[in-house]
């Protein structure tokens, strides 16, 4: 396999049920006080049931919040693949005004166009991770298994993203690897999941900086696996069977604090001290380690601040025979 390198021109969740204090009033003890007295006195309110005394009463009120969340996801869901259609008409007419076959166009329109066709593609994406994310929330989601081979897989999405790269000023690197063999995935979620946290590294590495991807043969062992689908890459290294497909995406980037790296899988996560200045709604992680999950891999990040990053998943060469989970830890 070859080398595709793109060379930078000049410049560039269990919800938790919070329990109510009990109102008291300073200096009265609560045991003192008349329970007539207590009916009568104005402005207090009745004292709230804790759920944990009676589990029945717990199941009602979990199935009640859960009933209550698929109904605002659904309708959100709904909201979103309505919001597609418009968006999509708006874009193709931002097209058909960029190809200039209505009408020449001067720098400054042209200028304008482009900026309006980022910012579809961005609310577009925004709206496809929407959607994936809540899938994915009601296990909607279905795997496609056909056997493929990973190298083609990878290499089609360096190619979608070298032009992102080469305007951002960024080299992206991929070497294949003939150790590969075909095996049985998801080649659409794969490549879903590499799209992301490729997304994720060009957004964090500054112009001029490096971002490789690899894909090599693992030997995982599952027995070292501390938490589902999130932890410390563990090798067996007495065994030189591979059971599993590595891919990684490193980074020349700022580098992730330990106190984040398990966190920043979380939904909605985004750095604290990025939050204001990247764009998206902090699912794409989230949505990566959902996705490899339900296929029964794992996901994690090496890093260390000003040092760059490295996140990598495994995946098994022999499908799961149903998901795993939802994608939850």
């Amino acid at each position: 396999m070859g080398v595709l390198a793109v060379t930078p021109p000049l410049c560039v969740k269990l919800r938790i049920l919070h329990m109510v204090p009990l109102p008291t009033n300073t200096g009265v003890s609560p045991a003192s006080e008349n329970s007539a007295e207590k009916a009568n006195r104005p402005g207090d309110a009745p004292a709230p049931e804790v759920f944990g005394e009676d589990p029945q009463q717990l199941l009602q009120e979990y199935t009640k919040l859960r009933d209550r969340f698929l109904h605002t996801t659904n309708a959100l869901t709904s909201a979103a693949h309505d919001l597609k259609t418009p968006l999509a008409i708006l874009n193709g007419y931002v097209e058909l005004l960029r190809s200039e076959k209505l009408g020449g166009l001067n720098d400054r329109q042209r200028e304008i166009l482009g900026d309006m066709h980022a910012n579809g593609a961005r609310l577009q994406s925004f709206i496809q991770d929407f959607l994936t994310y809540t899938s994915l929330e009601t296990g909607e989601l279905q795997l496609h298994y056909e056997p493929g081979d990973m190298n083609v897989c990878l290499s089609e999405i360096c190619r979608l993203w070298s032009q992102r790269f080469q305007d951002k000023g960024q080299a992206l690197y991929f070497l294949g690897n003939d150790k590969l063999t075909e095996f049985s995935f998801d080649y659409a979620k794969v490549q879903r999941v590499v799209s992301n946290l490729l997304e994720n590294a060009s957004k964090y590495t500054p112009a001029g900086g490096t971002i490789w991807l690899h894909a090599e043969p693992h030997m995982w062992d599952r027995r070292a696996t501390s938490k589902a689908g999130v932890g410390e890459e563990r090798r067996r290294q007495n065994s030189p069977v591979a059971n599993s497909v590595k891919v990684s995406v490193a980074d020349t980037g700022p580098g992730i604090p330990a106190e984040c790296q398990i966190e920043i899988f979380d939904d909605f996560f985004r750095l604290p001290r990025n939050s204001s200045k990247t764009d998206g709604m902090g699912l794409g992680l989230a949505i990566a380690r959902r996705l490899i999950t339900t296929m029964g891999g794992k996901i994690w990040v090496e890093s260390e601040p000003s040092a760059g990053s490295k996140f990598s998943f495994v995946i098994p060469l022999k499908p799961v025979s149903k998901p795993a989970s939802k994608g939850k830890r």
